[in-house]
């Protein structure tokens, strides 16, 4: 084979496979991943002439392990590791290991790296770039890059972090039903995160940014395959890949944001949402429901709406107000306000947020709602107050810009309303 591009594809697809059993052989991050690239550079010097082996993770970490206990030896003046011919003929050896891949004990392996990643003892920036490193394999350089700091810097984060991890004495034993069960979900929340990081940039983060959502869609995959059954997962997977469909319709050639009902939804990536709309329908038949499904179900509504006036804000109103069961929350809340607006009016969506005043005044979203919803009623004054707050708010430029469009949409409507206040009543 002399077209050897498609080895860094099954490298990169074995990768949290062999990571996972690498870190429970050595109980340290630098060793597992010092083992994983002397396998691949082995993997790409035999591979080519032999072709892939049976199992790809099998023979990765097979050889890993080996080449790190070589280290080991050779500091204590023992045996070599075996000649490169043996090394890609492992035969019964690696057979064996792939029976182990299919065990629960991988499974853990995999569950135990990600969860390592999102160590409690690391600030949430931390967990995404370790995940991004350890469990993704992406270059140094390209999360610095993502994150807008020097690649010294984030070598430099990414030591520390693992230096925490090592001084909290990480357990690395098989996890129980009740540490499965609290690991599952902060997994997920980290890989919310890392998706959210790019999913969410704007102006000029986006570009260096939007690969992180294609890795949190990546990380989901992989949770899903080690708990295929289980309905949050699933949800968290439909969620995230109904996000992502919107992707190419959410900012206009200058980078203004496009609100979700003014968007080209024959832009939307159809894929995505049929992939995710196949997800939430699975994981509600299993009748557990939890925010991450409800979150998917709301997305999965707007998705199936082709035209703005078709979406059915009346079950989104309902499916907000579960979740403000699941998961209380002022933000949960501001987003059912949205819908509460489209169906009974802007009076009682603006008394809905009016308590939340006080917990989300530092929110530039709760300004914008909050302004829009007084433009409706007529109430410019204080609809240019709340507008204002929200500029000195905005976290990029396009939402400031985004927010100057209403004021400028709000002066119009005051030139207008002008002369109609001064004529005599009828």
């Amino acid at each position: 084979m002399n077209d050897i591009g498609w080895i860094d594809a099954v490298l990169s697809a074995a990768r949290p496979q062999a990571m996972g059993a690498l870190l429970r052989y050595f109980r340290d991050l630098d060793t597992a991943e010092e083992a994983f690239q002397e396998a691949c550079l082995r993997a790409l010097r035999t591979w080519p002439q032999n072709g892939p082996p049976r199992d790809a993770a099998a023979w990765l970490i097979f050889v890993g392990r080996n080449a790190a206990m070589d280290d080991v030896r050779r500091r204590a003046k023992q045996v070599a590791l075996p000649d490169e011919a043996t090394i890609s003929d492992l035969d019964d050896a690696e057979s064996a290991m792939a029976d182990r891949l299919d065990s629960e004990q991988y499974r853990d392996d995999i569950l135990r790296l990600l969860f390592i990643c999102c160590h409690p003892e690391l600030p949430a920036t931390q967990q995404i770039a370790l995940a991004l490193r350890v469990v993704c394999g992406l270059p140094v350089r390209q999360i610095a890059r993502a994150f807008l700091v020097g690649e010294g810097a984030m070598e430099q984060r990414l030591t520390r972090a693992k230096a925490r991890i090592a001084d909290a004495g990480t357990a690395f034993e098989t996890p129980g039903a009740d540490q499965r069960a609290e690991r599952l979900a902060a997994v997920s929340a980290m890989i919310y995160l890392v998706f959210n990081e790019g999913y969410s940039a704007r102006g000029d983060k986006a570009k260096a940014r939007t690969a992180l959502a294609n890795e949190g869609i990546r990380l989901v995959r992989l949770l899903l395959r080690v708990f295929p059954q289980e309905p949050e997962v699933m949800g968290l997977a439909a969620l995230m890949l109904l996000q992502q469909a919107r992707a190419p319709a959410r900012f206009a050639a200058d980078g203004a944001i496009i609100l979700l009902e003014d968007q080209d939804r024959r832009r939307w990536n159809d894929k995505q949402i049929a992939e995710g709309l196949a997800l939430i329908d699975k994981a509600m038949r299993h009748r557990r429901p939890g925010p991450y499904q409800v979150q998917a179900a709301i997305a999965a509504l707007h998705a199936q709406a082709r035209r703005p006036e078709e979406t059915d804000w009346a079950q989104i109103d309902l499916l907000y107000a579960n979740l403000e069961r699941l998961q209380p929350s002022p933000v949960v809340t501001l987003n059912r306000a949205v819908a509460v607006n489209k169906l009974r009016g802007p009076e009682a969506a603006l008394a809905m947020i009016e308590p939340l005043s006080a917990r989300l005044s530092g929110y530039f979203y709760f300004h914008g709602v909050k302004g829009a919803l007084l433009q409706q009623l007529d109430r410019h004054a204080e609809a240019r107050a709340a507008f204002d707050r929200a500029i000195s708010l905005a976290n990029t430029p396009a939402e400031a810009a985004h927010i100057r469009h209403h004021l400028d949409h709000l002066d119009k409507e005051s030139v207008l309303a002008g002369p109609r206040a001064s004529r005599p009543a009828s």
